[in-house]
C-alpha cells in the first residue's frame, strides 16, 4: 500500500542551528519512540523500529541514506527501507525535509513529506489510520526533540530524565562547539544550543523500546485497529491449531 504523507514540527533554534541537530541522527534517534540506530557510514545508516498493537508485536530492521543535504536551502533528502524481523512484512519510504523560520523568533518550521510503502500487516489498517499515526508520531518525535534540546540549554534534564551514562556536563558542553567548531566568542546558552549536535548533556525522560500505538492513538482510532489486531491474532491461533492437527493426522 502506497500513501503520501505531509507533517510539520518546529524546532526551538534558529535554522542554521536546526540543520546541525537534524542531521546527527545518532543523537537525535532517541527522541523517535522505537526507534534505534545501530551504525552509521558516512550517510548510510542502519538501525531498527519496533512497534506494539496489543498482542501484535513488529520489528523491522533497515536502512537509510541521506540522497540530498542542501545546506544554502536546508533540504535533506532522505530513502529508506526495512523488512520485517519475523514476517514478510516491508516498509520503505522517501522523505523530503525543508527548514525555515518559523513564526517565533528563534524557532524553525520542519515540513517534511514523505512517500510511504508497506506491506504486510501494517497494511491492513487501511489509508485512512497512517496519516493519524504518522502526525500523532511527528507530534510526539518534536516534543522529545524540543525538551532534549532546552535541557541542553538550561543545563536541567527533562522532567523524569537521569544524566546519560559519560555524558559530558553542561557547561562543557556549552564550550564544545558544533562539528564545524564553535567561535571562540560563542557563550551561555547560545553555546549550548551550538553543542547540541556533539555533547548530550542530558538524557531524554525514559523511553519505550517498541513503539506503542495504543498509547499513542487513543480511543477513537482503536474502534479501527482492535477488531483488525483481534483477528489477527484469531488467525494466528487457528493457524497453529491446524498445522497440529495436520501433524497428528501425519503421525
Amino acid at each position: 500500500m502506497a500513501i503520501e504523507l505531509d507533517n510539520s514540527f518546529t524546532v526551538p533554534v534558529p535554522p542554521e542551528q536546526a540543520w546541525d541537530v537534524l542531521l546527527d541522527v545518532e543523537r537525535i534517534a532517541p527522541c523517535m519512540p522505537g526507534a534505534s540506530v545501530t551504525s552509521v557510514d558516512g550517510d548510510e545508516i542502519a538501525g531498527q523500529v519496533k512497534v506494539k498493537l496489543g498482542p501484535l508485536s513488529l520489528s523491522y530492521k533497515g536502512t537509510a541514506k541521506f540522497t540530498e543535504k542542501d545546506q544554502a536551502n536546508h533540504t535533506i533528502a532522505i530513502e529508506a527501507s526495512g523488512k520485517e524481523t519475523r514476517g514478510a512484512g516491508t516498509a520503505s519510504a522517501t522523505v523530503h525535509a525543508g527548514l525555515k523560520p518559523a513564526d517565533s523568533d528563534g524557532h524553525t518550521l520542519v515540513s517534511m513529506h514523505t512517500s510511504l510503502n508497506v506491506t504486510g500487516r501494517p497494511a491492513q489498517f487501511g489509508r485512512s489510520l497512517l496519516p493519524e499515526v504518522s502526525g500523532k508520531l511527528i507530534a510526539q518525535f518534536a516534543a522529545n526533540l524540543e525538551a532534549l534540546i532546552d535541557a541542553s540549554v538550561t543545563g536541567v534534564p527533562a522532567e523524569g530524565a537521569a544524566p546519560a551514562e559519560g555524558a559530558a556536563p553542561a557547561e562543557a558542553a556549552a564550550g564544545a562547539g558544533t562539528r564545524g567548531g564553535a567561535g571562540a566568542g560563542e557563550s551561555g546558552a547560545g553555546a549550548a544550543v551550538a553543542a547540541v549536535p556533539t555533547q548530550p548533556a542530558v538524557a531524554l525522560p525514559q523511553q519505550e523500546d517498541s513503539l506503542n500505538l495504543i498509547k499513542l492513538v487513543g480511543g477513537p482510532i482503536l474502534k479501527r485497529v482492535i477488531p483488525v489486531a483481534a483477528a489477527a491474532v484469531l488467525l494466528a491461533i487457528l493457524g497453529r491449531r491446524v498445522r497440529r492437527l495436520v501433524r497428528r493426522a501425519k503421525s
